[in-house]
């Protein structure tokens, strides 16, 4: 593809993107009715605002869902003590429940508008950001044209590119560096990311390291904690957290290949809870008792499985063991973020189907915290293995712990990579009368 027939692609882009626009409402009303879309906001996929611009000036961030959300809070949080106002935009309805729980009023929350030039449009005329922070591979070619456009600024934080993306935009090389060269900055979360970016175009870039491993351990209810750990008594437990189709039923598996050797009480997290009804009935009829969190299910000890089935509760669940597996690994692709189980004390493990957090997973296994699994028949095997030697699995958990530690500082460097950027707003946000900030 070359550099002319890269723009001239962009252009019909823009052209088809507006030709379909007014036939996008179905879409979303499909999405609305499996639970993906808020009814009532809707038209803030349109870019029609639901909230009052602040006065001064404004960063607009954009987070794909919960776990990009979640890496860009403590950011959010230095930027607005700076006097900056802040506009955050996700995709996902549990993400805009995260930010109304973990941000309350620090950010201003919108459901990021469809990338058609109306929507992406009328978005940036009414909210006029000073600077547009992007969180991880958000890569959207109407906004990104849009706001090189209009010269605002457009930093992508946390930055990572999977092998299926670079590989994708390896084969539209012209395409790949008329979008990427209107990124002012790319802070990368590793060398081979900052490598990746590099050879698609982006200048300058910078590396940080990962975002998440600076956040704060999530939160729990001490109440909720309490009543659990009681129930749950001296039996033993594990985690699968953020399942994929597939893992559900082998942590089935597990749970009855071990819960007479153990008195096991097996704890599954699904990354997308609406699956939870279909889980359900999955693991009845494999002959297991399920307690679900959504209906206040008490754990009893019949009970086989503890359905976690909410949003926001994954540091209830983890501080309820310290042998967590780690899903969209062993049937799905690509892996999930074990950061949180290492910060909360747990050993870990994971399949092999890691790629689009194998440094993380390299850091971790490198020390010891992490092991990979081929199949279900290992994974039991392994979590039998961690339940019964409390030596192994203390190290286990102290080794991650200590690699979290040293995997700290990518929001100091992040930061630093910003501020020739927010030090300009921060002055003018001081500037302004004290009543508008």
């Amino acid at each position: 593809m070359t550099r002319v027939f890269a723009r001239a692609a962009l252009s019909g882009y823009r052209w088809v993107g507006t030709a379909v626009y007014p036939l996008v409402w179905s879409y979303l009303a499909l999405r609305a009715a499996r639970g993906k879309e808020d009814r009532a906001r809707r038209q803030e996929r349109y870019g029609f605002p639901s909230a009052a611009r602040p006065q001064g000036p404004l960063v607009w961030f954009h987070a794909a869902s919960v776990g990009e959300t979640m890496s860009v809070i403590p950011l959010i949080k230095e930027i607005h003590r700076r006097g900056i106002a802040v506009v955050l935009t996700s995709g996902t309805t549990t993400s805009a429940r995260v930010v109304a729980e973990r941000l309350g009023d620090i950010a201003i929350h919108q459901y990021v508008p469809l990338d058609f030039k109306p929507a992406v449009s009328r978005f940036l005329d009414y909210w006029e950001p000073d600077l547009a922070i992007i969180a991880e591979s958000e890569i959207w070619p109407m906004t990104i044209m849009e706001l090189g456009k209009r010269h605002i600024p457009q930093i992508l934080v946390n930055g990572r590119l999977s092998d299926r993306s670079f590989a994708r935009w390896r084969k539209r090389p012209n395409l790949a560096d008329a979008i990427f060269e209107n990124l002012a900055l790319v802070i990368a979360q590793s060398e081979a990311d900052a490598e990746r970016f590099s050879a698609l175009g982006a200048l300058p870039v910078m590396v940080s390291g990962n975002l998440k491993v600076d956040t704060d351990a999530p939160p729990v209810d001490s109440a909720v904690l309490r009543q659990y750990r009681q129930q749950i008594e001296t039996r033993k437990t594990w985690a699968a957290i953020s399942t994929f189709e597939g893992e559900e039923a082998a942590a089935g598996s597990v749970h009855l290949a071990l819960k007479e050797r153990n008195a096991l009480l097996t704890i599954i997290v699904p990354r997308h809870p609406e699956r939870c009804d279909a889980i359900e009935a999955m693991l009845v009829a494999k002959g297991l008792t399920v307690a679900r969190r959504t209906r206040n299910d008490p754990v009893t000890p019949e009970t086989d499985i503890l359905l976690g089935d909410t949003v926001g509760e994954m540091g209830l669940y983890l501080r309820l063991t310290d042998v967590a597996f780690v899903g969209r690994s062993l049937f799905g692709e690509g892996g999930q973020n074990p950061i949180e189980p290492a910060m909360l004390g747990c050993a870990i493990l994971s399949g092999g189907n890691v790629q689009n957090f194998r440094e993380t997973y390299q850091t971790l296994a490198k020390n010891g915290s992490a092991k990979i699994v081929r199949d279900t028949e290992m994974l039991a095997k392994g979590v039998h293995y961690l339940l019964t030697n409390d030596e192994v699995r203390r190290k286990m958990i102290e080794a991650g712990q200590e690699a979290v530690h040293e995997m700290r500082g990518a929001l100091s460097a992040t930061i630093r990579g910003l501020e020739p950027y927010i030090n300009p707003l921060t002055v003018k946000a001081r500037l302004l009368p004290r009543d508008d900030v």
